[in-house]
Order: C-alpha cells, then sequence, then structure tokens
C-alpha cells in the first residue's frame, strides 16, 4: 500500500521524466541543426520550433471532430454521462467542462483534443455499446486527465521538435547525395560520425516521444483513480478494450495469446502493467466509488458505421 508521500513521489518522478523527455527531444533538434549549420543552425533549429508552438495556426477541436465524422453527443442523449462529465471537471479543477462528441464507430476508443478553454472528448459507439457506466466513467476521467496536465499540448511540443530533427536529417541527406561525387573523388572530406548521428537523429526522436506518451499514461490512469475512487472499473475498461481488439478467430481460438510489438515502439504502457498499477491502487483508503449508477441509466445503442480512412490530428487515445 502506497503512503499520500509516495504517491506524490510518484507524481513527482512522472513530471521530471516528462521534463526531461522534452528536453532530450528539442536536444535533439538542436543537435540536428548544429550538425548542418553550426551554433546558428542549433539556435535556428530552436527558434523554429518556438514560433511554429507559439504561433503556427491550430486546427480546432470542432474541426478535428468532423475529420472523424464526429457529431455532439447531447445531453438528452446520454444525461447521466454529462452529469459526471460536468461533476469530474470541477473536481479536477477546470474552468470549463469538455464537450462530448460521438464517433459512430465500432472501435472501442477515446481520445481528447483541445486545451483547457476548448477542450473536446471524443468517445465511440463501441466503446458506449460495450462498457458498463463504471467503466465509461472512469474512461472518461482517464481524457479528463490528460486535459488537466496539458499532456496534449506537451505531445504537440514534443512532435513539433521531432518534425524540426526530421527535415533537416532530410536536408543532410539530400546534401550527402549532392557531394558523393566529390566525396568519391577525395576533394572534400566529412565526419562520417556525424553523418550518422544526424540520420540516426529522426529515429531516436520516434522513441523519445513514444516514451513521453507512455510516461504520461501511467500519470492519467492514476488521476483518473483518484478522480473517480474507482481504480478497478478503469482496470476493467482497459483489459475489455484489450481484449476486443484481437479478432474473432484469435478470442475463440488463441485466448492467451497476444502478439505485442517491443516495448520501445509502443506509444501505450502494456495494459498488464496498467492493470497491475490499478489494482494495487485499490487497495488504498481513497480508492471508494464516488458515482453510483442504477441499470436504467444506460440509454439505446448508439449507431455504427462502417470506418473510413481519415487524416490523422494531435489527439491522445486511451
Amino acid at each position: 500500500m502506497m503512503t499520500g508521500l509516495q504517491h506524490a513521489l510518484a507524481r513527482s518522478t512522472n513530471r521530471g521524466q516528462t521534463l526531461l523527455l522534452l528536453l532530450a527531444i528539442a536536444s535533439l533538434s538542436g543537435l540536428a541543426g548544429w550538425v548542418l549549420g553550426g551554433s546558428a543552425g542549433a539556435a535556428w533549429a530552436l527558434i523554429l520550433a518556438l514560433a511554429l508552438a507559439l504561433f503556427a495556426p491550430r486546427m480546432s477541436p470542432a474541426m478535428l471532430m468532423r475529420m472523424y465524422r464526429a457529431r455532439p453527443l447531447h445531453a438528452a442523449e446520454f444525461p447521466v454521462l454529462h452529469e459526471v462529465v460536468a461533476d469530474m471537471a470541477a473536481r479536477a479543477g477546470l474552468s470549463r467542462t469538455p464537450r462530448l462528441f460521438l464517433i459512430p464507430s465500432q472501435v472501442m476508443n477515446a481520445f481528447a483534443v483541445g486545451g483547457r478553454d476548448d477542450a473536446v472528448i471524443a468517445v465511440t459507439s463501441g466503446l458506449l455499446n460495450r462498457l458498463d457506466m463504471d467503466e465509461l466513467t472512469s474512461v472518461v476521467a482517464h481524457e479528463i486527465s490528460h486535459i488537466l496536465h496539458g499532456d496534449i499540448q506537451a505531445m504537440t511540443l514534443a512532435d513539433i521538435f521531432s518534425r524540426i530533427t526530421g527535415v533537416f536529417s532530410t536536408i543532410g541527406k539530400i546534401l550527402l547525395i549532392i557531394n558523393l561525387p566529390l566525396l568519391l573523388l577525395g576533394e572534400i572530406t566529412i565526419s562520417w560520425g556525424l553523418v550518422f548521428v544526424l540520420l540516426g537523429a529522426p529515429g531516436v526522436s520516434m522513441l523519445l516521444q513514444l516514451a513521453l506518451s507512455r510516461t504520461r499514461e501511467f500519470e492519467a490512469d492514476a488521476s483518473a483513480a483518484r478522480l473517480t475512487g474507482a481504480p478497478l472499473a478503469l482496470a476493467r475498461a482497459l483489459a475489455r478494450i484489450e481484449y476486443q481488439q484481437g479478432s474473432l478467430f484469435d478470442r475463440l481460438f488463441f485466448p492467451g495469446r497476444r502478439e505485442q510489438e517491443p516495448s520501445l515502439l509502443r506509444s501505450h504502457p502494456v495494459t498488464d502493467e496498467r492493470v497491475a498499477r490499478l489494482k494495487a491502487m485499490a487497495q488504498e483508503p481513497w480508492a471508494t466509488p464516488r458515482y453510483r449508477f442504477a441499470q436504467a441509466t444506460r440509454p439505446r445503442p448508439f449507431t455504427i458505421v462502417r470506418p473510413r480512412w481519415r487524416m490523422g490530428g494531435y489527439w491522445i487515445s486511451l
């Protein structure tokens, strides 16, 4: 059982890891600029990243929802869920209750977009139809936690630095190809070590981004458990979502077998690890569910349509 001090230390550790990972991604971008243009190149990399973060036009949450064919989930359709979201947003200290949108897809998923002042939480029909109210409440709490901690902005900033690193790497490749005849003739010499640094920088930046995402997921799980007082509800939701990701054939004939990609290449922590942490939290004195639901609170099933390819955007998934 973890004490309050241990919880505070765990939160501080997660935030410290987030800061270190962001600094590492930014430093890698500056290193790529330095390889190409020396100290001026490094400075331009950082200036360009900050300029994009501050002044680049951002796609509004409403426009992102249109890209996913999402529509507002009105209070009359699911009044209990709206009441719970409003209460959790107030508990979390958000100045504005996030809007709820519905994506008519059978995939079980939820994600948040926007900042504290214009946040949107999107949930799929598959999620609403298959999770019970306790599980659904915990999933929404997870997304509110992402909004509360600024995870969307942190991942956006990391993505900007990574894209700049990729641009510098591409420029380096082009320059290498252009100067290849002179290199073969011995007219010019270059540091192959720096070339390999430039070529490998995008891959390292991607791994750092994935590590940052995993760190923020653990923090969002812990925060959601405290908002609802029901860590086991989130554990059940995560396990059910993981189970539904497999095909019917796999679930019938290979119920225990799941091919997992290497942990370094995952944007989310392994579900078993997340569930284990949540089960440990369930032993804490504060783990008393704050929301009680009756069977009559569930509305009729929501419509599902066939999925279509959509352009990506900045979002945080469960």
